[in-house]
């Protein structure tokens, strides 16, 4: 005769969180609107001379770009709702709204990267490094995904906290950029000068290209993994 085995049930609810138990999502809050504060504004316009980078690659750059920007946004801000303890444990199913609209932004974000990732202005480095960034980040959104639906909850917190590390990769370029620079360029920073034209800044923004994910991807792997203990052999008589 055959059985069927019971789908695994959701665990029991954790008490909730108190907010000092989880410091960084007041910091991470804050920096998130000023970042798009900051940087949404130049394409709501869609005026090309308005962006940030150079516009002039193609006629399906810039399209590419303003989509990426606008879901990247929408993708940023669920994500910081994704992440709030307080609002998981009271509105649930605020949370788990805001979930799927973070992984419908996270997938156009992603394929939108793809187009401009094959656009690099510091050349083959640039576009290996944003083609993997957007693959990984659609990747691991779609794992997140699948593992929710099949009700593997834990698996789906796993995946969805590396895809939100790299979708968070565009805030920590930001960081990265100035910073890279000033190493690659000395000086740069207080005499802008230097650095127009310096064959120094390309090597730069590879490098930034490069970091701004991968750092973010091996942080949540270690966030991941932190509480985990190898188990031991049992000993000897």
């Amino acid at each position: 005769m055959a059985t069927t085995t019971p789908a695994p049930a959701r665990p029991p609810a954790s008490p909730p969180v108190r907010w000092w138990r989880r410091p960084w999502i007041a910091p991470l809050t804050v920096v998130t609107g000023v970042f798009l504060v900051t940087a949404l504004p130049r394409y709501v316009g869609l005026d090309p001379t308005l962006s940030l980078v150079p516009t002039d690659r193609g006629p399906a750059f810039y399209p590419a770009l303003v989509t990426h920007i606008f879901a990247g946004s929408v993708m940023l801000t669920a994500a910081v709702l994704q992440l709030w303890p307080w609002l998981r444990a009271h509105h649930p199913r605020v949370h788990r709204w805001s979930g799927r609209t973070y992984v419908a932004a996270a997938l156009v974000t992603g394929a939108a990267a793809l187009v401009t990732a094959q656009f690099p202005s510091a050349g083959a480095g640039q576009q290996v490094a944003n083609t993997f960034l957007a693959v990984l980040l659609l990747v691991c959104t779609l794992l997140g995904f699948r593992a929710v639906r099949q009700r593997r909850f834990g698996d789906h917190r796993a995946w969805m906290v590396r895809s939100t590390a790299l979708a968070f990769s565009i805030v920590t370029n930001r960081f990265w950029g100035p910073v890279l620079i000033a190493v690659y360029v000395p000086g740069a920073l207080s005499d802008p000068d230097l650095a127009f034209g310096a064959p120094e800044i390309e090597g730069a923004a590879i490098a930034s290209a490069w970091v701004s994910w991968v750092v973010n991807l091996m942080f949540a792997e270690w966030w991941l993994q932190r509480g985990r203990r190898p188990a031991r052999a049992p000993r000897s008589r």
